[in-house]
């Protein structure tokens, strides 16, 4: 019941035992990819396809990685992730096709109450995360709950993506902000 709350978008409760196994899970299965070799291939390739909910060919991630759960993340094909990402997994993680994510990006669909008296009762809730395909994600750049970022966009370094981006732009800062569309419009020459 907590996890189709949690799912859902609404307040639930992270101490429930179903949940607490499906984080231990993970952190075993992401414990054990980060502690492989560059050697180990095909060990790193395994231990993925049982921790996400969906891998597209092609996909290399740079160990160390951690995630809340792994089952709520669909990557694409040929998705990169480098050192040091982090998915907080709460609700769906979805990654297009050939996109790329610098060194220490965090993906966080995890939030929490803005009233104290309500953030102390310990209950969270969580907002789903889309990036498109072709996607450049910075270095160290958070992507915070509920953003969606277009096809072709690229994210700048260190940028704190807090608004939907739209496709085919490249967007920086803190908060993230478009800062000029990747093509220029062609003038009509009728």
């Amino acid at each position: 019941m907590e996890k189709a709350k949690m799912l859902a978008g609404e307040l639930y409760d992270p101490r429930d035992p179903q949940l607490l196994r499906e984080r231990h899970r993970a952190r075993l299965l992401t414990k054990a990819f980060n502690d492989t070799s560059d050697a180990q291939g095909k060990e790193r390739k395994r231990l993925l396809n049982e921790l996400f909910g969906a891998m597209g060919k092609g996909t290399f991630i740079e160990p160390p990685f951690h995630c809340d759960y792994g089952g709520n993340i669909t990557l694409g094909e040929k998705v990169f992730f480098n050192f040091n990402c982090v998915i907080l997994d709460v609700a769906e993680v979805t990654i297009g096709n050939h996109t790329m994510f610098g060194p220490g990006v965090q993906v966080y669909t995890a939030t929490h109450p803005l009233d104290a008296e309500e953030r102390r009762s310990g209950l969270e809730a969580a907002k789903p995360i889309t990036i498109g395909d072709d996607v450049w994600i910075g270095g160290g750049a958070i992507l915070c709950p509920g953003v969606t970022i277009g096809s072709r966009s690229v994210i700048g370094a260190g940028s704190v993506v807090t608004k939907d981006i739209p496709e085919d732009v490249f967007a920086a800062g803190n908060p993230c902000r478009v800062v000029r569309p990747l093509k220029e419009e062609t003038p009509d020459r009728g």
